[in-house]
């Protein structure tokens, strides 16, 4: 398999009714290329188009492959394959953004900005004013503090065990910044809100005790937003479960920024370019390929926020 669902370059050549994109192009690539036809693509709900799901599998959805070698099948991590000179993918994988964009820049946005940022604009729609709880601080978490930042909160409260990651949690526009190993994280929540709770609480690490947390943080009426994807082997506990009842308390499920990435990278690159959007300080390391182990490294020990593969 050809890993890397987030990348960005240059189109090299189109099918024959290929109308979006030209020869020379830059694009952004799109991890679980919509169809476009479906009842939920009708709809503009993009991230949940059912073809797109059987990208999950690294295979175009008529089951046929985009690369072989030595007579295999080579699969393509989420329909995309990144980690490679050449990518083969469907019109609908990829969306042109302006030819001065630089790409490392761009890369990010393919999913954990995407993922992030419009999980508060798109899918929690965080209002003027909102409180926000972010608990995980990695590349996807810090894009929802950025989005909340963007939405106009009035309080982003940022949870990470990582110091590093908490400093820069507020550098890209937390008010506060909790140690989780140190603090009870709920309670610093109704603390900071005069004990009514936050609007919104986001688990951008993917744990089913964050998502119960996050539950308990929020106020009545309040809406737990679930960013990270937990484990097929996790559960959630509610207890007591009438409590989402009396409470009216919500879980939120959010896939890919939730909507149309046709419409949501060309948002965030105009975000971008008003000054919104810090996408320069998300690239924390630049390799070459053959530097890749040393970036996953970087990822096991939670180093930087996002590391770039160039393959120019």
């Amino acid at each position: 398999m050809v890993l890397g669902h987030e990348a960005a370059g240059v189109v090299e050549a189109v099918g024959a009714g290929v109308r979006s994109v030209s020869p020379g192009d830059h694009v952004v690539s799109v991890a679980m290329a919509p169809c476009g036809r479906c009842y939920f693509c009708v709809r503009g709900e993009q991230t949940i188009c059912i073809e797109a799901r059987t990208f999950m599998t690294g295979l175009f959805p008529d089951g046929s492959a985009a690369l072989r070698r030595n007579g295999e099948t080579v699969y393509r991590g989420l329909g995309v394959g990144g980690f490679s000179q050449y990518s083969l993918t469907t019109e609908a994988g990829v969306v042109k953004i302006d030819v001065d964009v630089p790409l490392d820049l761009a890369t990010v946005v393919g999913c954990a900005v995407q993922t992030g940022v419009g999980a508060v604009l798109n899918a929690a729609k965080v209002e003027v004013g909102a409180t926000v709880l972010v608990m995980g601080l990695g590349g996807i978490g810090i894009s929802v503090v950025q989005g909340a930042r963007i939405a106009g909160a009035s309080k982003i409260i940022a949870s990470d065990p990582l110091a590093a990651r908490r400093e820069a949690a507020l550098h890209f526009g937390a008010t506060d910044v909790i140690d989780p190993a140190q603090t009870d994280v709920i309670g610093a929540c109704y603390t900071a809100t005069n004990g009514i709770g936050v609007d919104y609480a986001f688990d951008a690490a993917g744990h089913h005790k964050l998502v119960e947390a996050g539950l308990f943080a929020t106020r009545y009426g309040g809406t737990t937003v679930m960013v990270g994807a937990p484990a097929a082997d996790q559960n959630l506990t509610l207890s007591p479960a009438v409590l989402a009842v009396v409470a009216e308390k919500k879980i939120l499920g959010t896939l890919y920024g939730t909507g149309n990435p046709a419409r949501t990278i060309p948002m965030l690159m105009s975000l971008w370019r008003r000054g919104a959007l810090d996408l320069e300080s998300m690239v924390s390391f630049r390799r070459p390929l053959d530097e890749i182990n040393d970036g996953l490294d970087d990822v096991r020990a939670g180093r930087g926020i996002r590391t770039i593969v160039d393959l120019r």
